[in-house]
């Protein structure tokens, strides 16, 4: 029997697993590691608990698009039946959770009437073009969108213009719009919800909505390898193909320190990582003095202290088991500085409110993700990512297929037991969105993300 420190048997088979059923999703050969997975006969391997701890969820490739054509034009000519069709679209679009009365559904039916002409091509390309706003990018404003900063794709991806003629030339305009759905299953769910819930429940079909309009403010298809994590849920989700595998979290505290709502490339994975603390603790807190005044406590803590000539005091956390990033950190840059990582105070895991943290994401078994991770991202092989992690050295592997991260907020979504199920909207961002509903549909909507951008000075002592 072979000992690895630090590792668990179970997280390692999960690792396997998961890697390997992605790689080969993803049109490679499995590891022979993979084989053996599948018919059981995994190596035994001895571990200490401390290897019990997070999984996460991947992402897909970036989306790469080249040289296009320049789009059509934004009025086009609209024939009777296909006009009718769009107006059978308007009169159902509520099952999409949009309203029918954000378009010029009765000036069109008035066109209609009078057959082919200029004014139907205006009124009917007016209103597909709402249409495909609304179901593309979202209906909710940018300023109602508290802390919101994913750049969706779907704008260039899916252009107006060419879905206007697509619409026309094939004739199937319903089949044009329907396409813009997030392929999510959650937003099925969502749907089916709204459904059958009477009318006459006014504020859960609106919370429905609201929820319905978060996915669209996504890109259309997450696909198929990604990690995704719903913040008032205080879950992450690996989701590799048809597989999905969940994780506890813990987020940001209410207020400054709450966390923001991001889709960010995973660009390596540290092992054993340092903590270079702030100043505001370094000096603030006066850690700076108790370091160096304090030997013993220092080393026992890991921390080390360099001062200098002009009495400038930096302080970083050395890698262990007390450190306060834990054994892991995912390397995602961003604004924000908000990033995944591990922690020594495991026992949070275990509380109902998890709203503890300083802004970044700490996350349940981590060690197993962060492995995880550097094999999908083909940064290491399974046992080069064992060995770098039970080293206790701090090592950063690059990861050449960078994956990205969506860090969202749904306060109504399907739970980890595949049951639909609220969450209490920890950072009150539901009331903006909600009311938005109750206004007339913004037009000329800009796309322009303009929110305060809090940089997050990480404390990962929060809440231990």
């Amino acid at each position: 029997m072979r000992k690895l420190g630090g590792t668990l048997a179970g997280g390692i088979a999960a690792v396997t697993l998961i890697a390997s059923g992605a790689l080969a999703q993803d049109g490679q050969d499995a590891p022979p590691e993979a084989a053996e997975a599948e018919t059981g006969e995994t190596e035994t391997v001895e571990t200490d608990a401390s290897f019990d701890e997070a999984f996460p969820q991947m992402v897909s490739d970036p989306m790469v698009q080249g040289d296009i054509a320049p789009p059509g034009p934004l009025v086009q000519d609209w024939s009777v039946s296909a006009a009718q069709e769009l107006i059978e679209v308007i009169e159902g679009i509520g099952a999409e959770g949009l309203d029918p009365r954000d378009y010029d559904l009765q000036a069109l039916k008035t066109s209609v009437q009078s057959g082919p002409s200029d004014e139907l091509n205006q009124l009917a390309s007016q209103n597909f073009v709402w249409l495909v706003e609304d179901l593309r990018d979202g209906r909710t404003p940018m300023d109602a969108r508290e802390q919101w900063f994913v750049v969706d794709p779907d704008r260039d991806k899916y252009r107006t213009a060419d879905l206007l003629t697509k619409a026309l030339e094939t004739g199937d305009v319903r089949g044009t719009l329907m396409e813009l759905n997030p392929t999510h299953e959650d937003y099925a769910r969502l749907r089916e919800e709204l459904a059958k819930t009477p009318e006459s429940d006014t504020a859960r079909r609106k919370l429905i909505r609201a929820n319905m309009d978060r996915w669209r403010w996504l890109q259309r298809d997450l696909g198929r390898l990604y990690l995704l994590t719903n913040v008032p849920e205080y879950q992450l989700r690996l989701t590799a193909g048809d597989k999905i595998f969940t994780y506890r979290t813990i987020v940001g505290k209410p207020g400054r320190t709450a966390t923001p709502q991001l889709a960010e490339m995973v660009e390596g994975v540290v092992f054993n990582p340092t903590w270079t603390v702030p100043q505001s603790i370094v000096k603030g807190e006066g850690l700076g003095n108790k370091v160096l005044n304090n030997p013993a406590w220092a080393k026992r803590n890991g921390y080390k202290a360099t001062k200098g000539a002009n009495g400038w005091i930096s302080v970083v956390q050395q890698p262990g088991p007390g450190n306060s990033l834990g054994r892991m950190k995912l390397e995602m840059p961003n604004p924000h500085a908000i990033f995944f990582h591990d922690t020594p105070s495991r026992h949070l895991f275990a509380t109902e409110n998890r709203a503890l943290s300083h802004g970044c994401i700490r996350t349940e078994r981590a060690l197993e993700l962060a492995i995880t991770m550097a094999i999908l991202g083909k940064g290491a092989t399974k046992d080069e990512a064992i060995a770098i992690a039970t080293s206790g050295e701090y090592t950063k592997v690059p990861i050449k297929r960078q994956l990205p991260a969506y860090i969202t907020y749904f306060t109504m979504a399907t739970d980890i037991n595949g049951e639909m199920r609220t969450f209490k909207d920890i950072y009150g961002r539901d009331e903006p969105v909600l009311a938005s509903l109750d206004k007339p549909r913004v037009k000329d909507r800009s796309n322009v993300i303009d929110d305060e951008v809090i940089v997050i000075e990480n404390d990962p002592r929060d809440g231990a």
